[in-house]
């Protein structure tokens, strides 16, 4: 009776391993759908075209590995000067429900914080995986400038 509990309990045992592969299988397909819609929405909403170094005058040909560093060069308006910030660096020191919330935040010019505000929460999550999935990379932007500042 003993060998056929062992038995029944090796086949119970396979049956929970292989079914949680499959969710563990079905999570990794989640998690790189949710990568490569982040991807996409980075690219349709422009955030490279700030938050990357040389991405507007290379006509988008920078490599992923330099996406979302931050920019050295300052956008100067009567609000100041701000620099679009190194998004992997902000990304890797808050959670995704932090993220969010930051994404929702009004912004100085020219960020555009009222279309990021505007985007679904599982858009930010998704744009969140896709800049945690380049890893931190870079160096923090400069601080603001006040007005009439050097």
């Amino acid at each position: 009776m003993s060998r056929n509990l062992s038995s029944c309990m090796g086949a119970a045992g396979l049956a929970l391993a292989l079914l949680g592969s499959g969710v563990a299988a079905a999570g990794d397909r989640h998690a790189a759908a949710a990568v490569e819609r982040g991807r996409y929405l980075v690219n349709v909403a422009g955030c490279n075209d700030c938050h990357t170094p040389g991405y507007m005058e290379k006509g988008g040909a920078v490599p992923v590995g330099e996406w979302l560093t931050g920019a050295p060069v300052g956008y100067q308006g009567p609000w100041g000067t701000t620099y679009a910030a190194n998004l992997r660096l902000t990304a890797s020191r808050l959670t995704e429900a932090e993220w969010v919330q930051l994404a929702r935040q009004e912004r100085l010019p020219p960020m555009p914080w009222f279309n990021v505000a505007a985007m679904t929460d599982s858009d930010l999550r998704a744009i969140y995986a896709f800049i945690r999935s380049l890893g931190p990379a870079g160096t923090p932007a400069p601080a603001y400038v006040a007005p009439g500042g050097k």
